[in-house]
């Protein structure tokens, strides 16, 4: 399953790293304000549509952060903007431990946005340049699986934290341990050497206009708008299911925070599983082929496992289809993304099509919490769900499938000319 680690070259292995490690502590710093979700709503005396505007908020931040920072990244190097991003998210999210209500939790998880869509934009480009052809999508899809690995992460401090302290406290305690991501800049910038944009060479011509104006050129408009429409539904879905997650199962199940976390846990592990899953399934029957299933099998789990009336012994047995399924789709993205686009233009092309859904998913936890005012907080979060996976389905029938294509660059920015790689193969990066 991992062979493929033992044929890359040590630069790419640190590159794996660095993104795997990247994308892991975004996720961690992240899904704490989940977690801590219900605790936030007691202290700040919040309303389901507040709650749910200031998970909303991060979304469409977030965005916008992917969006500059790929385009950043085409003009500056991945490198230097994923260190930027990281360092930006980390800070905003520590600032969070010493807020007294929901204004500034809100303002600064609306900071903390930028930095958290810019990370992914700056990492996933890095990854798939640097990463031979045959191999790209087992390993950015291996990268994705590190969202689990944060998310879990967060789910076991907020475990033992609520275990050993008071409530606020834990919430407090949990925002001040996000600074933590900042140090993982210092092997980033050890383990990746930078180099110039200058020293790129390129193989194939790029579109005369860069940034926004290239990616929607005639030759790219087609392919930017069905990519924008995929990552609706792909964001839609996640964030409207696990969003409002820890709240459902607390509220309306009436589970405790460490039973929370135990069911939050199968998921979570489930969620791995399906990246990794994701992953030989993505270079072995294309991209396409993967999204779909993933897909289907998102829509039919989410409507069993929120709409029938199942016992908690059967929720817990049903999280792991659940978290399994909702993880292919997003860890198909990367690579499919990465190659619908020229060099000069990837990275905003990347960043502007997964994080254009962020905005316009970033209505669906809204939608959750204003819907949940007039009907069970599950079947609102079941409604958006399924509604968001189905766009997924439409817009994947509408793409090319792009699997085993080289990308256009034979030079990578991060590779260091004196380190031959074990095997032939090009990689780039800008």
């Amino acid at each position: 399953m991992f062979s493929w680690y033992r044929e890359i070259s040590p630069t790419e292995r640190r590159t794996f790293w660095s993104c795997f490690g990247g994308w892991g502590l975004d996720a961690m710093d992240v899904q704490m304000f989940s977690i801590a979700l219900p605790a936030l709503i007691v202290a700040f005396g919040l309303d389901n549509s507040e709650a749910g505007a200031i998970g909303s908020v991060t979304l469409v931040t977030s965005a916008l952060g992917g969006w500059v920072a790929g385009a950043l990244s085409d003009r500056y190097g991945r490198v230097r903007i994923l260190q930027a991003t990281i360092v930006w998210f980390s800070v905003c999210t520590f600032l969070g431990a010493f807020v007294q209500n929901g204004t500034p939790l809100f303002v600064l998880r609306a900071l903390q946005g930028f930095g958290f869509g810019g990370e992914w934009a700056a990492g996933a480009v890095l990854m798939a340049e640097t990463i031979r052809p045959e191999h790209r999508g087992k390993v950015l899809a291996t990268v994705q699986s590190a969202w689990a690995v944060g998310w879990g992460a967060a789910v076991l401090i907020y475990s033992l934290l609520v275990w050993w302290l008071p409530g606020e406290a834990a919430w407090r305690v949990m925002f001040g341990v996000g600074l933590l991501p900042a140090l993982f800049i210092v092997y980033v910038r050890r383990a990746i050497p930078v180099a110039r944009p200058h020293e790129v060479t390129r193989q194939t011509p790029v579109p005369r206009s860069g940034g926004l104006l290239g990616i929607f050129s005639p030759a790219m408009r087609r392919v930017t708008l069905v990519g924008a429409l995929l990552g609706v539904g792909a964001h839609g879905g996640y964030y409207a299911l696990m969003t409002w997650l820890p709240t459902f199962l607390k509220t309306e199940r009436q589970l405790s925070v460490l039973s929370t976390g135990g069911y939050l846990a199968v998921i979570i592990f489930a969620f791995w599983c399906g990246c990794i899953v994701s992953a030989q399934l993505l270079d072995r029957i294309g991209r396409r082929k993967n999204i779909l299933l993933f897909a289907v099998c998102c829509v039919a789990t989410v409507i069993v496992y929120l709409f029938l009336p199942l016992t908690n012994a059967q929720m817990l047995v049903l999280g792991f289809p659940l978290g399994f399924f909702a993880a292919g789709i997003p860890a198909s993205l990367g690579a499919l993304f990465n190659e619908l686009y020229p060099a000069g233009i990837r990275g905003t092309g990347v960043g502007f099509c997964y994080n254009f859904g962020r905005i316009a998913s970033a209505g669906f936890p809204w939608l959750v919490g204003h819907m949940s005012e007039s009907m069970p907080l599950g079947r609102a979060i079941g409604i958006d769900a399924a509604l968001a996976y189905s766009l997924v389905l439409v817009a994947v029938w509408l793409l090319p499938e792009t699997k085993g294509r080289r990308l256009d660059v034979d030079r990578a920015a991060n590779v260091d000319a004196t380190e031959p790689p074990t095997a032939p193969f090009r990689c780039a990066c800008a």
